[in-house]
């Protein structure tokens, strides 16, 4: 029996998801959605709504993210955690918002043994793999940094938030735009919003289903592939999809490929057979946490773990193309 997974949610590696939804019969809307698309996070996002015509929906929502991203963003300096990250072990005063989300990181910490961890930014930061074309960092300066990577190094009093170890720093890309798609969805439904798809650089989370009722149906992206060739799909309602993979951020060097999603504890790209791992459950936050935990645990550890907690499902696709769904996959998206 699976045990009882608790989302830590109180109610940011573009991975592109396509969603086909065509409609027949629908009585509140029949035109195609309204829809907007922009840059926001560091990537690009984009917002369907089906059952409704107020474009003020889309502007609302993209003015949401924006104040997230003001918030989240490691290099807006004015930025709550560019303070944190630059405050030389002092403590800085955060929002209830990035408080939640920073205690949902360590959430994960612990939940993955260290596997997930926000103060990863000195890797990431050496590591630029986002501008990185192919330097391998001197195993010296892996170390250094790998030195500084340790999420009980975050503490918090109050709404007060600062690192032990001044070196050290939070980078809440793993995290945030689940977070970020989990509100957006939270002020939808409140405004009535019962059919849309958010997309947030291919953290993907549906409102609903279509509006004659049937699942909407998204492409998941087929690692290394081009944009628009899908592996599987899946039929989904009310549920976010999160993939994470070695093919979203790399760089290939000497035959071999180096990838974002980074070993904690040596600091060199996670090393295994898989390609891609897909996440299904309610809160893209996470949605986004547990891909990249099973991505680092790899296919046995990997399904051991979504087959022993309740409310997620995984797909992991190895580096033959062969697909291994976790025991309640099938059944969620068929």
């Amino acid at each position: 029996m699976k045990r009882k997974f608790t989302f830590f949610t109180a109610c940011c590696t573009a991975l592109i998801f396509s969603a086909s939804v065509l409609f027949s019969g629908c009585k509140e809307k029949t035109s195609d959605p309204i829809q907007k698309t922009g840059l926001l996070l560091d990537t690009v996002i984009g917002i369907s709504i089906y059952d409704s015509d107020d474009e003020s929906l889309l502007d609302k929502s993209f003015d949401l993210c924006e104040s997230y991203e003001e918030k989240l963003s490691p290099t807006i300096p004015t930025s709550e955690l560019y303070q944190i990250n630059h405050s030389g072990g002092q403590p800085v005063s955060v929002s209830d918002e990035t408080l939640e989300l920073i205690q949902l990181g360590i959430h994960y910490g612990d939940l993955s043994d260290g596997l997930f961890d926000i103060t990863i930014a000195p890797l990431s930061e050496l590591w630029d793999f986002g501008n990185n074309t192919g330097n391998v960092p001197s195993a010296e300066t892996i170390a250094e940094a790998a030195s500084h990577v340790d999420y009980h190094f975050i503490q918090i009093s109050g709404n007060q938030v600062w690192l032990s170890d001044p070196a050290s720093g939070i980078d809440l890309g793993g995290i945030a735009k689940g977070y970020i798609a989990d509100r957006i969805r939270d002020y939808l439904v409140s405004e009535g919003v019962k059919s849309a798809i958010i997309n947030l650089g291919g953290n993907v989370l549906t409102v609903g289903g279509r509006p004659d009722g049937t699942d909407f149906n998204i492409g998941i992206r087929k690692p290394f592939a081009d944009d628009t060739a899908s592996i599987t799909t899946a039929h989904v309602k009310d549920t976010s999809l999160v993939s994470s993979g070695n093919y979203q951020r790399y760089f290939e060097k000497g035959g071999k490929i180096y990838h974002h999603i980074l070993n904690p504890d040596n600091g060199y790209p996670i090393e295994n057979d898989l390609y891609q791992v897909t996440i299904l459950c309610d809160s893209s936050a996470d949605a986004d946490a547990f891909s990249t935990i099973c991505y680092s645990l790899g296919v046995e550890k990997g399904l051991d773990l979504i087959n022993n907690t309740e409310g997620v499902e995984a797909l992991f696709v190895t580096s033959d193309y062969s697909l291994h769904a976790s025991s309640g996959w099938e059944e969620a998206v068929k």
